[in-house]
């Protein structure tokens, strides 16, 4: 199996991980041996409820029995797609009331820049250094960092960037803009929470110049901060809310969500301002509602900063110079990119998965799901500090 994966799979990196999956359950994920991995990952911020969470798994195998896709997106009204879209609304800001469903979080960073060039009649699009929202082309020409991008150029011109929580530089942000897009916790640089009120500043400046401001929650939200958008915790609410991963409860989504006057306009001058095929498909927005009533509905945001600060509490050790980051989205420092390195992979051989974070080699990504219990937690953390102890000795062994 594993020579077909690299014959006939294509790659994103020379060394995938490559470990063959059995099955996954809660916060486990077994191999073809049924090797137990506890699972501080959560498919990379996706697997909010855990592995196969009895509600997903209903809602998804009740709507299987009723249709799968029967339309493309926006004729026939299906009841998953609209009960999702009206929960996300009843949840969110009066602001935010009309939500576009995509098939994943790259989708929707496309539609937003395109709504809001459509809704200013400006093209200057500005996005921060460091910033990651996905990787078709609109969403690789926000993403600042230019050695993923080079070998893909020319993208989508008219894009600058500023420093995140640099307010000197907001007065960039000016009449021809036509929106700012900032994730509200960069991901992909290490885990940067918005400092002195940042996005404040930012909502305020976008109004005074009438540019749109764009926040990416694909990470951040469904309730992984503690709330179920980060942006709640900043006092800043955005013109376009962008979300995925997490929504989906392990199925693949994203979504887009706006003032009913601005998402009206992609459906006129022109028509089918944005159409796509399979967003807000059935079975996916089936599992995507029953992931936001299980968040909305029970203790699990509020239990989400006890379990912060669990894992702060437990991940103390020379080798961990801090840990970024809100709820259970955290990124552990390591003095350096090898030992991060050494650290991921020592802790897969002992039944914990961790994993990179983009642009900082430096970080460990730990994301696991929602429903991770206490013992759990603790459980991960000590399979991390006796890595971290034998990284340790091997390095003061070797210095010696």
């Amino acid at each position: 199996m594993a020579i077909d994966f690299l014959k006939y799979q294509a790659q994103t990196s020379p060394h995938p991980l490559a470990m063959k999956v059995s099955h996954a359950k809660g916060s486990y994920i077994y191999d073809e041996d049924n090797k137990a991995y506890l699972d501080f990952v959560a498919g990379v911020s996706a697997c909010t409820l855990g592995h196969s969470h009895p509600k997903v798994v209903t809602a998804i195998k009740n709507q299987l029995d009723q249709y799968m896709h029967v339309m493309v997106y926006g004729e026939y009204i299906q009841e998953p797609a609209v009960e999702l879209a009206k929960l996300l609304a009843k949840n969110l800001p009066n602001s935010l009331e009309k939500t576009y469903l995509t098939n994943s979080g790259t989708e929707a960073i496309e539609g937003a820049l395109k709504l809001a060039k459509r809704a200013t009649g400006r093209s200057q699009i500005i996005s921060a250094k460091n910033a990651y929202h996905g990787n078709t082309m609109g969403a690789m020409s926000v993403m600042g960092f230019e050695e993923r991008k080079r070998a893909f150029r020319p993208l989508i011109p008219n894009v600058d960037f500023i420093t995140f929580n640099n307010e000197d530089e907001l007065i960039n942000i000016t009449k021809k803009t036509a929106c700012v897009i900032l994730e509200t916790i960069q991901g992909g640089a290490g885990f940067i929470e918005p400092k002195n009120h940042y996005l404040e500043k930012v909502r305020k400046r976008c109004d005074k110049v009438g540019a749109l401001l764009i926040l990416d929650e694909i990470q951040p939200g469904i309730g992984r901060t503690g709330k179920l958008f980060g942006f709640e915790h900043y006092n800043c609410v955005p013109d376009i809310l962008v979300t995925g991963k997490g929504l989906g409860g392990g199925m693949p989504i994203g979504a887009f969500t706006a003032s009913s006057k601005l998402m009206d306009l992609l459906k006129d001058n022109p028509k089918l301002g944005h159409i796509t095929t399979f967003g807000g498909h059935p079975v996916i927005a089936a599992a995507a509602l029953a992931t936001l009533k299980e968040v909305t509905k029970s203790d699990l945001m509020a239990r989400t900063l006890v379990k912060e600060q669990l894992i702060r509490e437990h991940l103390v050790h020379p080798l961990i110079l801090q840990i970024r980051g809100k709820g259970l989205m955290l990124a552990a420092i390591t003095p350096s990119a090898e030992i991060t390195n050494q650290l991921i992979l020592g802790c897969q051989e002992e039944g914990l998965i961790l994993f990179w974070l983009l642009f900082e080699p430096k970080a460990i990504r730990i994301t696991p799901p929602l429903t991770i219990s206490n013992e759990e937690i603790i459980k991960g953390c000590q399979i991390i500090l006796s890595v971290l102890d034998k990284i340790q000795d091997n390095h003061s062994q070797s210095n010696h």
